[in-house]
């Protein structure tokens, strides 16, 4: 859900003032139902223009770039302001559908290379009739100010994410508490208005910026509850709203992450399955259980002797973290775990970290900005026992990820800025609404797929059957992109009796590796490139 993509473009200030423009009719109801600000200094926002310059790269050179100002308070659009980048990839045929924002998800991810991906893997006739909008949400990437509450607060080798002792877990209590109380310290006057809510309101600023009378959405992961809570806003300003790998609305965040626990193990597990399926390649066994155990068995290795002095048990499973995301990582994985058990070789692992590790790659940008708007967003337990209690709970049937999953979002236990409500994105005002959701995804269970439909009147999902992977449109499953290009095309959508409308059969598992050569990216690999981890 976060991206980890490299910067892209530079942003170009760029930003005129102009009139004052109302909000939409019937913001002030849907403002008490979201919790979201109300008033007379909320009903108005500055108008703004956006001039783009050229940032194109080898990838994307039709890419452009640009900067636009925004209310740091949209409760008072006179106040301070703040900026975000953008990126474009302008549409080219007569026919012209208006611009089509992209977010990869996060919170915490760039979403500016994600519009030249996206204009890119499109089908060329479909992808020129948009302008593909990418941009950074506020506090991420280009946009200033770009967060950084602690640099370092990853810096191997953590302690052991297990915490077995007392000692363990006031280490990691520790620095948890420290992550939250530096970024309180360091950023007190922006951290009540970094959350969803914001973002949204961003949105419709730079829908207005555009001159677009509506806009279409695009949003994977964490930007399907962006989308949703923008259309739960401005459900007049949608055109065309697609949702991929979709957040269970109704569990911010607290509810989502435990659920993850239990569905990234048995990813996991898939995992283990797999390798001990080719056996002939990776020496480990024949039997899961038995591939399963030496994988922890190399953990409490790993926790007693690093390895390279750089990957010790909390840094072992963020390398096998972003196979719960995409199966496409599982040889490159599969090499390295039977490196080290059968060669006793650290150089792969060391490897595989600065490769595959979710919050190496992350940057600390974008987990600032992850924990500033998940934990502003909603309401956390503040009661550190409730906390131990359910994590050792869901421990105990699924271990693999839960207590890297507490410690990576505990700082919300301390944090030092006061909650919002949850949103309530149950909307029967929108357009048809297209959303795709694989059956075995980690990220975002299923169950969260068939909620948002549900509360999305009139949504249409298609569904991945036995599919796991994390972000499915684009990624080479022709199925789903079918549907995909016929609603971007026409809006059309499926129709279908029971919980989905339609269904599409998995893409295929991967292959042993032949070469130990880098890969060569495929869609899948380069839009898992640009989607980040975690939720």
């Amino acid at each position: 859900m976060r991206t980890r993509a490299a910067v892209l473009c530079g942003a170009v200030a760029v930003v005129a003032a102009g009139s004052l423009t109302a909000h939409p009719a019937g913001a002030s109801a849907r403002q008490a139902a979201t919790g979201a600000p109300a008033g007379p200094s909320a009903s108005v926002a500055r108008s703004a223009s956006v001039t783009w310059k050229k940032c194109g790269t080898a990838d994307y050179p039709t890419l452009q770039c640009a900067s636009l100002e925004v209310p740091l308070d949209h409760a008072h659009p006179q106040g301070r302001r703040i900026a975000l980048a953008l990126s474009r990839v302008p549409h080219t045929a007569q026919t012209y559908q208006g611009p089509l924002l992209v977010n990869p998800g996060g919170p915490g991810g760039s979403g500016r290379t994600l519009a030249g991906f996206v204009a890119s893997a499109l089908p060329k006739a479909v992808a020129a009739q948009y302008d593909v909008i990418g941009f950074d949400p506020r506090g991420v990437g280009r946009s200033t100010p770009a967060l950084d509450c602690r640099p370092g607060h990853f810096d191997p080798v953590r302690p052991d994410s297990v915490p077995d002792t007392p000692a363990i877990e006031k280490a990691n209590l520790a620095r948890v508490q420290a992550f939250a109380a530096d970024c309180g310290k360091k950023y007190a006057d922006v951290l009540p208005y970094i959350d969803t809510v914001s973002a949204a309101r961003d949105l419709e600023t730079v829908r207005q910026a555009l001159g677009a009378q509506r806009i279409n959405y695009f949003g994977y992961s964490y930007g399907t509850y962006l989308g949703a809570v923008y259309a739960k806003l401005y459900p007049q300003r949608v055109r065309r709203l697609v949702l991929d790998s979709i957040v269970d609305p109704t569990g911010v965040w607290y509810g989502d992450n435990l659920r993850q626990d239990v569905a990234f193990n048995d990813r996991h597990r898939a995992l283990m399955a797999w390798i001990a399926r080719h056996d002939g390649a990776y020496r480990l066994g024949t039997d899961p259980a038995a591939v399963e155990a030496k994988w922890y068995a190399m953990r409490a290795a790993l926790a007693a002797k690093p390895a390279g002095g750089k990957v010790g048990a909390a840094e072992l499973e963020d390398i096998f973290m972003p196979g719960g995301y995409y199966d496409g990582y599982w040889p490159y994985l599969a090499d390295a775990f039977s490196a080290y058990v059968n060669g006793r070789k650290s150089d792969p692992l060391v490897k595989a970290y600065g490769s595959f590790a979710a919050v190496d790659r992350s940057g600390d940008n974008g987990f600032s900005v992850y924990s500033s708007v998940q934990c502003r967003d909603a309401r956390w337990p503040r009661d550190w026992d409730r906390w131990r209690r359910d994590t050792w709970a869901v421990y105990d049937k699924a271990p693999f990820m839960a207590w890297n999953n507490t410690w990576y979002n505990a700082s919300c236990a301390f944090w030092p800025t006061a909650p919002r409500q949850a949103v309530d994105i149950a909307n029967g005002e929108l357009p048809p609404a297209l959303l795709f959701q694989a059956t075995d995804d980690a990220a975002t269970p299923y169950e969260g797929g068939v909620t948002a439909h549900r509360l999305l009147r009139g949504s249409s999902l298609v569904v991945e059957r036995g599919g796991g992977n994390h972000g499915i449109t684009l990624s080479g499953n022709s199925c789903l992109d079918d549907h995909l290009t016929r609603y971007l095309s026409d809006g059309t959508v499926p129709h279908g009796a029971g919980t989905a409308d339609a269904e599409c059969e998995r893409t295929p598992d991967p292959e042993p590796l032949t070469t130990k050569e880098a890969p060569v990216a495929s869609g899948g690999a380069a839009l898992h490139g640009l989607l980040g981890f975690r939720g």
